[in-house]
Parts: structure tokens; C-alpha cells; sequence
């Protein structure tokens, strides 16, 4: 019978607990949804308020605008949720938290016997499940509009051509041109081809250049030649030495890796950032990138996510409290605290250290996720 007992008292409270896990994580999902909504409106009518001159400087009637605008903005949208997504997810948390303290519910539940740990573990199990959001938005979404995210706020339907400059393609060649974004054209195409030890092996011309994406059982696409002429330089052996016979050709196609999102793209400083791991490994395998930069760009990418949980293992601490009183206090040190770590994250990135590039991103996650432990085994519950 005690047994019996014993075990109709446990799964009663593993009820409990599971009803009280549904209702924190409601509150959470609420608080996400509007610190979400409020966040990326923000950021949207901030960033807008400072180019609005941009999108409307070309004298285009009110609809051109406003579609310049939306075309602008909803890939942005991406590009603005990896940056502010640890901070939505510590907005919801401490705001769930605050709520349930102000309201004496967390006085409840530990008068219950939950204790404050157990109370923060769906809090926690939480901020862990948005950063598969983050990775979701930061792998695939960024990633998939890409060269649209290079564009100026004065060129969102990319009728701007301009020019490029050596860009690196496959089997070591230099590609430079006048791209057009909208026709998918390059003009006065030049290729120069290189061997291993940097000497010109091959020259390609074309008056123009189109695109044609890869077919079915094609890896890569190719641009289509107009007027084009290529000259192939042979080296052959003679008494005095290696001598080089120009070799002359009217191709009409130009098998390449560099594709018009791929051009788009590299005309942004710091076009790093917008490609997923898997594209960072492929070019950094590639050749013809800054190796340092890609480093950097990689660790700052694993860091992230983990920099926002160290953020609100940070944050939690200074709420998870039995009493409703000195809110303001607490609220006024954690935002210190979550203020300080966001910053010297930000400053820590602009550090470089050739001699290992994942140490900036990285210190601030040992020093405030050592801060976070020390807080976290000092609260009361």
C-alpha cells in the first residue's frame, strides 16, 4: 500500500510539473512572438528612417517606392533575425520571469516544493530550441538570398551595372567584366587563366556573356559567348629553353563556377557572413579567398549561438528570486551584466589575431560563462 501510494504521489506531481512546464512555455512563446514582432519592426523603421532618401531619390511614383521598399526589406528580414535572435529569445525569458515573480507565482511554486532550478528548466530548454531557429535562418534562409542582401538601398531591382574586377573562379581564373544584375549579363568579358606557378597559360574574350544555369546531370553552369576569342599558350622545350606557341580559338561557352548570385554577392564588403558553413568549407577548399577572414567568419558563426545562451544563463540569475520586490534593481543588474557581455562580444570581434583567429570569439564566452556559473550557484531556491 505505501508503495502504491508512493507511486500515485510521484505521478502526481510529474503531472503538476508537466502542467506547470505547458504553462511557462506558453508564456515564453508569447513573449517571443511580441519581442520578435517589436524587435525586427524596429529595426526595420530605424534603418528606413536613416534611407528613405535612398529608396525615393530616383523620383519614382509613391507603388515603385513602396515595392522597392518591401523588396528591400523582406530578404533583410533574415539577415536581421541572426542578429538579434539571442536577444529575442533573453527578452522572452526574463519577461516570462517577471511576470511570474511580480504576480507571486514563482512564491507559489516554491511554496509547492519546485524548486527555482526546476522552474528554470523549460526557460532553459527553451532558449536551446530557438537557437535551431537561428541555425534554420543562418544555414539555409541568409544563405538563399544572399546576392539579394548585397544589394544598395538605391538598387534593389539591380538595373545598376558596374564593374568586377578578378574575381577567382575554378582552375585558378580571374574574371573580370561588366556585370549587369538584371540581365544576367557580363560585358567585355575577360578570363585569365594561371598555372600552379601563377604564369598566364590562357586568355579569354568575349564582347558578351550570358548566363545559362546547370542542366540536369551538369554540376555547373556555363556563360554563353558572343564574339569571343581565346588564346592558349604552349609551352614547348627547345635548346634555349622552354618556349610558348599561341594557340587561337572561337569558343562559344565558358563552364564556370562564378554565377550572377555569386558576382552579385562579392561586390559586398564582408560577403563572408552570408554563406553557411558548408559554403565556407567549399570555398576555403577552393582557394582564392582570404583563408584568415574565412576562419574568422567560421568560429564566429559557432560561437554565436552559444554567446546567446551564455547571455541568458547570464540574465537568469538576477530574477529567479521568491520575492516580488526590488524588480527594478534586478532588472537594472542583469541589463548591466547582459549589456556588458554583448559589448565586449561586438569589440572582441574586431579584434584579429593572426596567430589564432577563434580567440576573440571565444574569450567573451569563457569569461561570462564563467560569470554565469558563479551566479547561478549562488541563487537561493
Amino acid at each position: 500500500m505505501d508503495g502504491s501510494l508512493r507511486g500515485f504521489c510521484d505521478a502526481e506531481a510529474e503531472g503538476r510539473m508537466r502542467t506547470l512546464d505547458r504553462y511557462i512555455l506558453r508564456a515564453l512563446m508569447f513573449n517571443y512572438l511580441i519581442g520578435l514582432a517589436v524587435m525586427l519592426s524596429l529595426y526595420v523603421v530605424l534603418d528606413l528612417f536613416v534611407n528613405m532618401d535612398e529608396f525615393a531619390k530616383k523620383d519614382d511614383p509613391l507603388p515603385v517606392v513602396l515595392k522597392n521598399i518591401v523588396s528591400y526589406y523582406w530578404p533583410n528580414l533574415f539577415l536581421y533575425f541572426g542578429q538579434l535572435s539571442g536577444v529575442i529569445t533573453l527578452f522572452a525569458c526574463l519577461a516570462t520571469i517577471v511576470r511570474l515573480r511580480r504576480q507571486n507565482e514563482l512564491t507559489a511554486m516554491l511554496a509547492s516544493g519546485v524548486s527555482l532550478y526546476r522552474m528554470a528548466v523549460p526557460i532553459i530548454a527553451f532558449g536551446l530550441s530557438t537557437s535551431a531557429l537561428w541555425l534554420i535562418d543562418t544555414e539555409w534562409l541568409v544563405p538563399s538570398v544572399a546576392h539579394r542582401l548585397a544589394r544598395d538601398h538605391d538598387d534593389v531591382d539591380g538595373l545598376r551595372a558596374y564593374e568586377v574586377y578578378f574575381l577567382p573562379d575554378r582552375d585558378g581564373a580571374l574574371v573580370s567584366g561588366r556585370f549587369h544584375p538584371r540581365s544576367r549579363d557580363v560585358q567585355r568579358l575577360l578570363v585569365l587563366k594561371r598555372d600552379d606557378q601563377g604564369v598566364l597559360r590562357e586568355t579569354l574574350e568575349a564582347d558578351r556573356a550570358h548566363w545559362i544555369p546547370p542542366e540536369s546531370g551538369r554540376e555547373s553552369g556555363w556563360w554563353q559567348l558572343e564574339r569571343s576569342r581565346k588564346w592558349t599558350r604552349s609551352m614547348q622545350a627547345s635548346a634555349l629553353g622552354p618556349t610558348g606557341a599561341m594557340q587561337e580559338d572561337f569558343p562559344i561557352a565558358y563552364e564556370s563556377e562564378l554565377t550572377p548570385e555569386a558576382i552579385e554577392l562579392r561586390q559586398r564588403r564582408g560577403w563572408f557572413r552570408f554563406l553557411s558553413l558548408a559554403q565556407l568549407r567549399t570555398l576555403q577548399a577552393a582557394g582564392g579567398a582570404d583563408v584568415m577572414e574565412l576562419e574568422r567568419t567560421r568560429h564566429g558563426r559557432i560561437a554565436a549561438p552559444i554567446l546567446s545562451f551564455v547571455m541568458l544563463l547570464l540574465g537568469l540569475p538576477f530574477f529567479l528570486d521568491r520575492s516580488p520586490a526590488l524588480l527594478l534593481s534586478d532588472t537594472a543588474r542583469c541589463m548591466a551584466v547582459c549589456g556588458l557581455c554583448y559589448v565586449v562580444s561586438i569589440l572582441s570581434q574586431g579584434v584579429r589575431m593572426d596567430f589564432s583567429p577563434a580567440l576573440p570569439f571565444w574569450i567573451p564566452i569563457f569569461l561570462f560563462g564563467t560569470l554565469a556559473i558563479v551566479l547561478f550557484d549562488r541563487v537561493k531556491t
